[in-house]
């Protein structure tokens, strides 16, 4: 079945761009679009799609703000954050109030599909340079911890050195010579042993404890 997706997206000619973009492609389809946060909190709970890609800055109410809001009603949906800037409070921002992923709205198109079929899967997927901003960013905030890399496996540090690089799963498969499953197979053990729910909790604990 086609994965469902909804944009959020004030300027009309990157809607339709995004629209002509996920209908081109056969495992995914648009299903509504809207230019406005306050119009997608209403419509897109009875649309109910896979993912949203989710505009910052919207003309009233920001992305952010609608984010959050998004995911106290439909918790399942998945939202991935398209912007024109590599600002590292946003980035934050958006990833606390529920956001899945992060991407800038110049990456390629094929980035931006990967990215959808990554997150319906589990992924959180993120431009390179915004994988960057987030370490460098948890870098300052983040006080030095003990290492908690003594429960990792060779295999798994070396998972999370990439991660921690920006490289998104598909990538880590390619440059282990493992399968995307195996990549997601170690993450899942990643997050049981450091204790975590997410990619970015799991790089600032690597990054603290090295």
């Amino acid at each position: 079945m086609a994965i469902q997706v909804s944009i959020v997206e004030d300027d009309e000619g990157i809607r339709e761009s995004w629209t002509i973009l996920l209908n081109g492609n056969t495992g995914m389809r648009c299903i509504s679009t809207h230019s406005s946060a306050e119009e997608a909190l209403e419509e897109i709970p009875k649309e109910k799609p896979d993912v949203v890609l989710m505009d910052i800055n919207l003309p009233k109410m920001t992305g952010i703000e609608c984010v959050k809001k998004l995911k106290e009603i439909c918790p399942k949906v998945q939202v991935l954050m398209l912007t024109m800037y590599e600002d590292s409070d946003q980035i934050f921002e958006s990833l606390t109030a529920g956001a899945s992923g992060y991407l800038l709205k110049r990456d390629t198109p094929a980035k931006v599909l990967e990215a959808i079929e990554e997150v319906t899967k589990g992924g959180s997927p993120m431009s390179p340079k915004i994988a960057r901003v987030v370490v460098q960013y948890f870098q300052q905030k983040q006080p030095s911890a003990s290492s908690a890399m003594d429960v990792l496996s060779k295999r798994e540090l070396q998972i999370l050195d990439l991660l921690a690089k920006g490289f998104r799963y598909k990538e880590i498969a390619d440059q282990l010579t493992i399968s995307f499953d195996t990549v997601r197979s170690h993450l899942r053990n990643i997050y049981e042993k450091l204790h975590v729910t997410t990619r970015t909790e799991a790089v600032v604990k690597y990054l603290g404890g090295n």
